[in-house]
């Protein structure tokens, strides 16, 4: 484990600005690996950072459930042209938005149900709480995913209530069909998402401290959540406004809670090792996830030109000289973002390098090209989107 204290600086200026609380890091070229943290776990506390800190990491839940469904796709138990209405009947009588713009009572009959490769590519027509349009507004009026008690299944009954957005296949929009794809791998599994992804990932990536849960034992190492407060120009507690995504239930020890687009705890090392995964398909003593073929298509672009360029307008979102559209350079395969054209972005990062992000601020890449990924961990909602932008041109211009 080697530190790079040029690095270890550059992104300790976030914390001492008060962007964030705490970071942590890590860097894997190779059989090297470098790391570091600075800051702190609870800033009411002053607890530092640990070495073992535990994240919410939102939505970098979403390639976790991805690998686990590319693996009924491996095994042929489903394929990606497979109808949702196929194993999910609540959505027989799913409605589409006559105009996005329009009023979200003016439906239309659907022409085409979403598939499987539609819920991998946010091609489906669904939406999220948290974005600029009226079917995101719909979700948070009907508290969709607020709950810190409900099932998954109950959860995707409540979002069969919502029309689409627009037809299926017409648009990208980032969405909750992780959720449906989550809920698709407990049905054809015959088993809840908590124990499918304990049994097939976790265990053989030794991911022991990755979970929907936390017991109460380790609950002093999650790191605390904060939301970036622009009025006040500094952190604060979670702001529950209508659509913000602090409004989501993100409980601690709930046994029955299990979400596919966010809900996850992880440490920094198990979501390195998951990451290292990605290169291969197998752990680090080599046990098989996915094969190599399977493994491409979460890296590979699915979106056809009409799709570009794809971009995430959440509420409130002031587009002006300083506003960066993050997925410019990107297109999107069967789980994650993935690169298509550097020259879109500064020409840091190589073709084909893929990853997500979290809404806490959580960010991780994998570039097989150069054998390296690369995982940062912090807990700010509406975090400054510089702290990983930096991390990220850190690696392309230095490493």
């Amino acid at each position: 484990m080697k530190e790079i204290n040029e690095l270890n600086y550059l992104l300790s200026k976030y914390v001492d600005q008060g962007f964030f609380p705490g970071v942590q890091w890590q860097i894997n070229i190779e059989d090297d690996v470098y790391a570091g943290k600075y800051g702190l776990n609870n800033i009411d506390t002053k607890q530092e950072v640990f070495d073992n800190s535990i994240y919410r990491i939102w939505s970098m839940t979403k390639p976790i459930v991805a690998i686990a469904a590319l693996k009924l796709v491996e095994e042929k138990k489903i394929t990606l042209d497979d109808p949702i209405t196929e194993y999910l009947p609540e959505f027989n009588g799913l409605q589409v938005m006559a105009r996005e713009d329009g009023n979200v009572e003016d439906v239309e009959t659907i022409i085409q149900y979403p598939t499987i490769r539609d819920l991998f590519l946010h091609t489906a027509g669904f939406s999220y709480n948290f974005l600029a349009d009226p079917v995101g507004k719909q979700y948070d009026q009907l508290r969709l995913f607020n709950s810190d008690t409900t099932t998954l299944e109950e959860e995707i009954k409540i979002l069969a209530k919502a029309p689409l957005l627009f037809q299926p296949q017409t648009s990208w929009r980032y969405s909750v069909s992780m959720d449906v794809l989550a809920r698709i791998v407990e049905i054809v599994r015959g088993n809840s998402l908590q124990s499918v992804l304990q049994r097939e990932i976790f265990e053989p990536l030794n991911m022991s401290d990755t979970a929907f849960t936390v017991s109460s034992e380790n609950q002093y190492k999650v790191m605390a959540s904060y939301e970036y407060d622009p009025v006040k120009n500094k952190l604060s507690e979670l702001i529950s406004d209508p659509q913000k995504i602090g409004n989501y239930g993100y409980p601690l020890n709930i046994s029955s809670y299990a979400r596919g687009g966010h809900g996850l705890f992880s440490t920094l090392n198990d979501y390195a090792a998951f990451a290292r995964m990605l290169h291969n398909g197998k752990s680090d003593d080599g046990y098989q996830i996915l094969n190599a073929d399977t493994l491409k298509l979460i890296s590979t672009n699915f979106l056809e030109e009409k799709y570009f360029p794809i971009e995430i307008a959440t509420i409130g979102i002031v587009k002006d000289e300083n506003y960066v559209n993050g997925l410019e350079a990107y297109g999107w395969g069967l789980g994650c973002r993935t690169l298509l054209d550097p020259s879109k972005q500064h020409n840091l990062g190589s073709v084909g390098e893929f990853g997500w992000a979290g809404a806490a601020s959580t960010y991780f890449l994998v570039d097989n090209s150069k054998k390296l990924s690369a995982t940062i961990m912090t807990q700010v909602l509406f975090g400054n989107p510089d702290l990983h932008r930096d991390f990220y041109k850190y690696i392309y211009t230095n490493l």
